[in-house]
C-alpha cells in the first residue's frame, strides 16, 4: 500500500483481530471499534478448533501459530459418535503429535490475539449506529456514545446482526429451524466423572433423525452441551414454558429423548444450572455484494452460518487475506477487489455445503466437521 489510508474495523472478534494483527505487522495503522465494554465483560463462548488448511494460516501470517500450539489442547481432537443407545459407533483418537485441528477456548484466542496488538488499537464501548458517507469515502461511522470517527476503508467484522453490513446489503440472517438448547457442566472430573468418561477429552455427538446432541469438552475441567432439535422459533413458548424454567425444560426434553439412553439423558438433565437458547441463524446461499471501494465484511457478518467447525476459521482465513490485499495493493478499492474475488466464491461453497450439514446435526450420521465449534 502506497498511501495510508484510515483503516476501522468494527468487532473485535477473532476475525477483526486477525485483521489487525496482521496489518500492524506490516506497518499499517488500524483501529478497532467494539460495543463491548472491555474483554472480559461475558463468557466467549465453547471451545473452537482451529484447522491446518484455514485458521492455522491466519495465525502463521500473524506470527502467532507457536503460541497457539501452547495454549491449545491437542487432545481435544478426539470425538466420538454415538448411537442413542449409547453405543459407540465412530471413535477417532488423534495421534501422538497430531496438529490438524487442535481446540482452543474462544476466550484464550481472543486474549492471544488481543495481546499480540499495540496498546489503544481496540476502543470499547463503541456501539456503532450507522455508517455514513459517499461510497468513494471517506465514510462516517456513528457510534452511541462518543465521537463520530472518519475512516477511508471500513471492514465489517460485527457478527451476524452485522450494522456494517446493511452499506453493502440488505441481506439479514433467518431462523434455520434448527434450535440449539445450550447447557454447562462444571468440574466434570469431580463432579460428573460419568458425564467426562462419556464425552471423553473432545466431543462426542448422537443423533436419530428427529433431533441430536452435541457435547464438547472446553478447558478448566468444563463440559458444554448442545441439545439440538428441529422446532419452530418459538417452541419454548409454544410449550407453555420460559428459559427459567429449568425443571420443566428438563421435563420437556425428557419426553422429547425418552427412547434414548438413560446415559445420553443425562447430558441435559444432570446440568449445573439452567440453560441458554440459541437458535441457529444463517444468511441465504448465495451472499454477494456488489464492489464498494470503501466497504468490505469478513466473517459472520459476510457469510453467516451454521456452527460446524469452520465459522471462526473461514473469519480468521478472510482477515488474513484481506489485511495481505490491503498490504500488497496500491489502492484500498483494489485491495477489496481482490479480497473479495478470493472469499466470496469460498464462502457460498461453504454455505451450500453447511447448509446441508445442518439438516445433518439431527440425523442418524452426524457431518464430520461437527466437532469442533459451538456457538
Amino acid at each position: 500500500m502506497t498511501t495510508h489510508p484510515r483503516i476501522a474495523v468494527v468487532g473485535a472478534g477473532p476475525g477483526g483481530l486477525t485483521c489487525a494483527r496482521i496489518l500492524q505487522r506490516h506497518n499499517i495503522a488500524v483501529a478497532v471499534y467494539d460495543r463491548e465494554a472491555g474483554p472480559h465483560v461475558r463468557n466467549q463462548g465453547g471451545s473452537l478448533d482451529l484447522r491446518e488448511d484455514n485458521g492455522q494460516i491466519a495465525l502463521r501470517e500473524a506470527g502467532l501459530l507457536d503460541e497457539f500450539f501452547r495454549l491449545s489442547r491437542l487432545e481435544g481432537q478426539e470425538m466420538r459418535q454415538l448411537d442413542p443407545a449409547g453405543r459407540i459407533l465412530f471413535h477417532h483418537t488423534p495421534d501422538e503429535g497430531e496438529r490438524f485441528k487442535p481446540e482452543i477456548d474462544r476466550g484464550d484466542l481472543r486474549d492471544l490475539l488481543l495481546n499480540s496488538l499495540a496498546p489503544g488499537t481496540v476502543h470499547w464501548g463503541h456501539t456503532l449506529t450507522s455508517l455514513e458517507g459517499p461510497d468513494e469515502g471517506p465514510r462516517r461511522l456513528r457510534f452511541a456514545d462518543g465521537p463520530a470517527v472518519e475512516a477511508d476503508l471500513v471492514v465489517g467484522a460485527d457478527g451476524a446482526w452485522s450494522t456494517v453490513r446493511a452499506a453493502v446489503s440488505a441481506a439479514l440472517p433467518e431462523y434455520t429451524g434448527i434450535s440449539f438448547l445450550e447447557a454447562w457442566f462444571h468440574d466434570v472430573e469431580n463432579q460428573h466423572p460419568e458425564i467426562a468418561a462419556l464425552v471423553g477429552q473432545g466431543g462426542a455427538a448422537a443423533a436419530d433423525g428427529s433431533r441430536g446432541l452435541f457435547a464438547q469438552r472446553n478447558s478448566g475441567d468444563h463440559i458444554r452441551v448442545y441439545v439440538i432439535q428441529r422446532l419452530p422459533r418459538t417452541w419454548i413458548r409454544d410449550a407453555g414454558l420460559t428459559l427459567q424454567d429449568t425443571d420443566a425444560l428438563r421435563t420437556f426434553l425428557a419426553e422429547q429423548f425418552r427412547d434414548w439412553s438413560p446415559a445420553l439423558r443425562r447430558l441435559f438433565t444432570d446440568n449445573d444450572g439452567g440453560y441458554v437458547d440459541r437458535p441457529i441463524n444463517a444468511l441465504a446461499v448465495p451472499h454477494t455484494w456488489d464492489h464498494n471501494p470503501t466497504v468490505t465484511l469478513l466473517g459472520d457478518a459476510a457469510h453467516l452460518m451454521p456452527p460446524l467447525g469452520v465459522g471462526v476459521n473461514l473469519a480468521m482465513l478472510d482477515a488474513c487475506e484481506l489485511a495481505l490485499a490491503i498490504a500488497h495493493n496500491d489502492t484500498v478499492a483494489n485491495a477489496i477487489r481482490a479480497y473479495e474475488q478470493t472469499m466470496l466464491p469460498r464462502s457460498n461453497e461453504w454455505q451450500k455445503t453447511l447448509d446441508h450439514g445442518a439438516e445433518e446435526l439431527i440425523s442418524t450420521e452426524l457431518p464430520d466437521f461437527v466437532d469442533g465449534e459451538g456457538p
